[in-house]
């Protein structure tokens, strides 16, 4: 499998979609991005219920990780979040999901818990200095050089967000994420993509999902990412069925169409399955 630097040096830009389950994740790769995106948005949503606001363990996160690098061949992006604590909890953080086969990790410049700024006015972020120590401790664990260091600036004013990219960068970063509304452009970006040295990662919402052109992203991204689609089709999608069902008590007239479950029973992998039992399974008769 080609790893995720390699794809960037080939393609310029990788596209990837946020996937919150390895069922979701099989999806995006049936449907042929080159990556995917661990949500940490869509994690927390669909595994506990809840908003991203850090509530769910590294443990928890790393689980559904896990399951995701082993359902998919495509490069797996882990959304690590802060990185669960102060550098040293940083470090193991790193350790585990590279373990688990993610080929990047993103880390935030957030205080610990963080809050999503995209439904969050007020986001509180660590020093500069701090947070380039966390990518100093993380950069220093890495095992494979492949593996992607992506940092994430939190910070809402373009010149701190670029004087951080800098100092990130210089700490061991590969690639840096600024949130949607730092800029408000794509000039924005390119003084962005110009101060980092590197490439962006952006994650594709507001003003940036709707306003800019793929040539725009592909100028300034390595790495551009739907990071919630799969999770807002699906939770549409089952709130408008689930809520018919239920006042009609018949599944014949659904406002959305369902996959028939052969074609699900295909596509999950029963007949593989099936195939490998047909191949390794011994049935053992006694003869009486």
């Amino acid at each position: 499998m080609t790893s995720l630097r390699g794809l960037i040096k080939k393609n310029g830009t990788v596209w990837a979609a946020g996937a919150f389950d390895a069922l979701s994740a099989r999806l995006i790769e049936e449907a042929g991005f080159d990556a995917l995106l661990t949500s940490g948005y869509g994690i927390s949503s669909s595994f506990l219920g809840e908003p991203d606001t850090e509530i769910y363990t590294m443990s928890e996160n790393l689980t559904v990780t896990r399951n995701i690098c082993n359902a998919v061949k495509i490069p797996v992006i882990a959304d690590i979040d802060t990185g669960y604590g102060n550098p040293i909890n940083a470090m193991r953080t790193m350790r585990e999901f590279e373990s688990a086969g993610a080929s990047a990790v993103i880390m935030e410049d957030q205080v610990s818990p963080k809050r999503c700024p995209c439904s969050s006015l007020e986001i509180d972020i660590i020093s500069m200095e701090e947070a380039a120590a966390k990518i100093r401790a993380v950069a220093s664990v890495r095992r494979n050089p492949e593996t992607l260091i992506i940092a994430r600036t939190d910070a809402v004013d373009p010149n701190e967000a670029m004087r951080r990219a800098k100092a990130y960068v210089t700490a061991g970063a590969d690639i840096i994420q600024p949130i949607s509304r730092c800029f408000k452009d794509i000039a924005g970006l390119r003084s962005m993509r110009k101060a980092a040295g590197v490439p962006l990662s952006l994650q594709l919402l507001g003003w940036l999902e709707k306003d800019l052109s793929q040539a725009e992203i592909e100028e300034v991204a390595g790495i551009a990412t739907y990071p919630l689609v799969a999770l807002m089709s699906a939770t549409q999608a089952m709130r408008e069925n689930l809520k018919v069902l239920s006042e009609t008590k018949s599944s014949k007239k659904l406002p959305r169409s369902v996959i028939p479950m052969n074609d699900f029973g295909d596509f999950i992998g029963f007949p593989r399955i099936d195939a490998l039992q047909k191949k390794f399974m011994v049935s053992e008769k006694i003869v009486a």
